[in-house]
């Protein structure tokens, strides 16, 4: 009886030791499950704040959560899971009303009130630019125009001409459904492209709104998924990827080999000032030079880096930062943009065999290209892919998805250039077609 009570209690300590040890993501699981009930409690009684504080608790204990899952369930995890969990759940919770207003007020007012987005951007474009080597970041900006350019017209064509199967008029396709993929997301694409096509067709712009957003909504799917097969395809084949480095260095003297410096949380303190401190300079600038704010930025900061006008240790700073914040807080933001960017009912509406068939081929041509064109101008092919497929997404909130999907956040500056210049040039691009078949 007392070997059977002892057998008893040790299976219990063994139990609850286990449980102990379980985490999730880096918290432990006893933890997690209090620091979860006390959110979602003053969440039911109204007392959770709607501002940083509020935001960031809620979008952080779900973000670890489905960022975990995604990692571990079965062939999920192998085509992105983490992204695809972190962006569409949260989607579908607002959908069917499963979050409570209180949550979504916090939610809100940390990826709106606050800008979440643009300072994750800043400090990953800063962190990312000036803790690269310098050769390699010359090469990788004149090197990823060429496969950008080909994939683009690649996309355009398969589009059209899958949309032509299955009895889309080339005016539909290019125009409703190519075009919203590659503008460069909803905010500096689709609503610039739909107020230029209100002007010269003379209806409201909301019409056109209801028509583009499922597309690009589709085609951001199609690249994160992607992103993950591509990430898969490099772990496989290592030779084809340079695992967040775009170029091939091809010489001793562009592999840095400096080893890892020590933390400096002051350093990182500079590092912050310096990327709001870009991020500003582009807004100040963009009023006097017609390019946009965040392609002001990442040249700006590629400049200092080149020109190496910046102290070493405020680089340094930069680079701390950018690798704490990607690590830290990439699951926690896809939460907010799901919440806030993917609307659930139109990605739905948009589900049928031959717009997902357009979507798809536009998207997959775009990634193919930048695949098969990187191996000619000593690009890494599937580092040089992601980079094209950026240009395929929800502007700054599908690189930050395809990005993570692929385990490649480095290639940040690269992606915006992709998304920025990208999409800016289509949107001009579709105008003027417009114009001339109207």
């Amino acid at each position: 009886m007392q070997r059977a009570e002892n057998v008893s209690q040790k299976n219990s300590k063994s139990f609850i030791s286990k449980v102990t040890t379980l985490k999730i993501g880096v918290v432990p699981l006893p933890l997690y499950i209090v620091l979860a009930c006390i959110i979602f409690t003053a969440s039911i009684y109204k007392k959770l704040p709607a501002d940083m504080i509020g935001g960031f608790a809620t979008i952080m204990i779900m973000g670890i959560l489905l960022g975990e899952a995604g990692k571990n369930i079965p062939i999920l995890k192998n085509i992105g899971g983490p992204a695809i969990l972190c962006l569409f759940v949260p989607s579908y919770m607002l959908y069917a009303h499963i979050l409570n207003p209180t949550s979504v007020k916090a939610i809100t007012a940390v990826m709106k009130t606050s800008n979440f987005l643009y300072l994750y951007i800043s400090v990953l474009v800063a962190g990312s630019i000036l803790g690269m080597n310098r050769k390699i970041l010359i090469k990788g900006f004149t090197r990823m125009f060429i496969p950008l350019i080909i994939g683009t017209i690649a996309a355009i064509s398969a589009g059209i001409l899958v949309g032509l199967a299955f009895g889309y008029t080339p005016y539909r396709t290019f125009f409703f459904i190519v075009m919203p993929i590659i503008a460069g997301g909803i905010g500096e694409g689709i609503l610039p492209l739909t107020l230029s096509y209100s002007e010269i067709l003379h209806q409201g712009q909301q019409v056109f709104v209801a028509q583009m957003i499922p597309a690009a909504l589709l085609g951001n799917v199609i690249a994160i998924v992607s992103a993950g097969l591509l990430k898969r395809l490099g772990e496989k084949k290592p030779e084809l990827s340079g695992d967040g480095t775009l170029v091939k260095s091809g010489n001793d003297d562009m592999v840095d080999t400096t080893p890892e410096k020590a933390i400096d949380f002051s350093l990182m303190g500079a590092g912050l000032l310096i990327a709001c401190s870009l991020f500003i300079f582009g807004s100040l600038a963009s009023k006097f030079v017609p390019i946009p704010g965040p392609v002001i930025m990442i040249f700006t900061a590629a400049l200092l880096k080149i020109l190496k006008l910046m102290p070493e240790k405020m680089e340094q700073g930069a680079h701390q930062l950018y690798k704490f914040i990607s690590g830290s807080l990439t699951y926690p933001l896809m939460i907010g943009l799901g919440v806030l960017f993917v609307p659930w009912a139109d990605l739905v509406s948009a589900i049928t065999p031959s717009y997902v068939a357009i979507c798809a081929s536009t998207v997959i041509a775009m990634i193919a290209s930048g695949f098969f064109i990187g191996k000619y101008v000593n690009m890494y092919p599937v580092d040089a892919a992601i980079v094209t497929a950026c240009h395929s997404g929800l502007g700054g909130t599908g690189d930050v998805a395809i990005l993570s999907a692929s385990s490649r956040m480095e290639l940040m500056p690269f992606a915006q250039i992709a998304t920025r210049i990208g999409g800016a040039s289509m949107v001009v691009v579709a105008a003027l077609l417009m114009k001339f078949f109207s």
